[in-house]
């Protein structure tokens, strides 16, 4: 399609010897939330982590803003505008929260911070706390605001809800929405409903396969 933003086609993915993906084809249109949803092992992560080119073996089709991307390194993925918030958050837990975000940061520094304290305004006032004294909660606005320091066109995240004391969930919840609004498309795997709700297309996998 000539509007998606990303496009995926026949993409099959392996860890090791085992193969997790079999031919996923879908589409994250310009400005659009799409939702993954799928139980444990039905290859959500695995996905997101194709896209960023983190798989051992990989192929089919990875397009992104008319930009074949598929058997590119995952740093050349980041510099074409993809913006990635793994599970596991791998945030620098000796370093600070001004720390984590001016790392990662790129471009205009300020005006990434200033949008950074509108959509969590929490992080304004840990700015010297170490990220290993953060909570879960705390801990997965610092990895998507770090992501959002490198000026991503699109954002892949995978459980940013999952785990998390329900009144960070909904600041989370709110502040992914408020990227939807100003147009940023993303593609989100979740096992709940709190994103799923608000998307224009809910995929759902099982056994590395999608179901639209």
């Amino acid at each position: 399609m000539s509007t998606a933003a990303l496009e995926v086609t026949d993409l099959c993915a392996w860890h090791g010897a085992a193969q997790a993906l079999f031919g996923v084809s879908l589409h994250v249109g310009a400005g659009e939330l799409v939702v993954l949803q799928g139980l444990n092992g039905a290859g959500k992560s695995t996905l997101l982590q194709a896209l960023m080119g983190l798989c051992s073996r990989q192929t089919g089709t990875v397009q992104y803003a008319g930009q074949r991307l598929d058997g590119q390194p995952p740093h050349r993925r980041a510099l074409a505008g993809l913006g990635y918030v793994p599970e596991d958050r791998r945030l620098f837990g000796a370093l600070t929260v001004r720390e984590n975000l001016h790392i990662a940061a790129r471009g205009d520094v300020a005006a990434h911070w200033a949008r950074v304290q509108a959509l969590f305004p929490v992080l304004a006032q840990m700015q010297t706390r170490r990220a290993s004294q953060m909570s879960g909660g705390e801990q997965q606005m610092l990895a998507i605001a770090r992501t959002l320091m490198t000026a991503p066109r699109l954002l892949l995240l995978d459980e940013p809800c999952e785990g998390i004391a329900p009144l960070l969930v909904t600041a989370i919840r709110d502040a992914l929405l408020a990227l939807k609004a100003e147009g940023m498309p993303m593609l989100v795997a979740e096992q709940n409903h709190l994103l799923a709700d608000h998307a224009d297309r809910v995929i759902t996998l099982r056994s590395g396969r999608a179901h639209c």
